[in-house]
């Protein structure tokens, strides 16, 4: 009777040790926050880009936290739609007043995580503290200005391919380019001609002004 008591001691004591050391490694593995001390803070967005509940928080690129909700709310003023994001951070992560806070993503197609970066004034994010994000970028937006770029492009060419405007005459008249391409050339063979075009043109200016010509007065 004595051995079956010191076994089940061991065996509790087995499984004990096997319950502590499960717990530590699902605490390690899900970034389990709940005895360590912190601050929460809320970011205000526009748009979150897809952002999720409990995602990591980043600060100057090391991991400080992490998003605990998310809600959409209309503010007051405007009355427009935005989201409230609720975030804990540990309390040796100081956060400046005017750090920028930004929806960032791990690689192309990784997850979405907050990111923060410090800022240059001296003074620091309190518990319950509210400061606005910057709203990242819309890819859906972003397509449908590149298809509108796309097709006035298109309209430009098109408007060239008919002779429209002076660089359209002459991708499309021959006789422009022909004369282009000989006057180019007559400049390069002799370039004193294009001096002296340019002394000409002075001189017609000043004569058509009326400038500098002398006067006689009648005696």
């Amino acid at each position: 009777m004595f051995r079956d008591e010191k076994l089940e001691m061991k065996v509790g004591l087995f499984i004990g040790i096997g319950i502590f050391l499960m717990f530590l490694i699902v605490f390690s593995i899900g970034d389990f926050y709940g005895f360590e001390k912190g601050y929460n803070i809320k970011v205000i967005f526009d748009y979150v880009n897809g952002l999720t509940e409990d995602a990591p928080v980043r600060l100057a690129g090391v991991h400080v936290g992490e998003v605990k909700k998310i809600e959409i709310f209309r503010t007051s003023d405007s009355e427009k739609t935005r989201v409230r994001v609720f975030v804990w951070v540990k309390g040796n992560a100081k956060i400046e007043l005017d750090a920028v806070a930004r929806i960032n993503t791990l690689g192309l197609l990784g997850e979405q995580y907050l990111e923060i970066s410090p800022g240059e004034v001296p003074v620091f994010l309190k518990s319950g503290d509210t400061i606005v994000g910057k709203n990242p970028v819309h890819v859906g937006m972003q397509m449908e200005s590149m298809v509108e770029l796309v097709q006035y492009a298109k309209e430009i060419f098109a408007r060239l391919a008919e002779g429209e405007g002076t660089i359209g005459k002459l991708l499309v008249e021959e006789k422009i380019y022909d004369d282009l391409e000989a006057f180019v050339a007559d400049i390069r063979a002799h370039p004193w001609k294009l001096l002296t075009r340019t002394k000409d043109s002075r001189r017609s200016g000043t004569d058509s002004s009326g400038g500098r010509g002398t006067t006689v007065s009648p005696r």
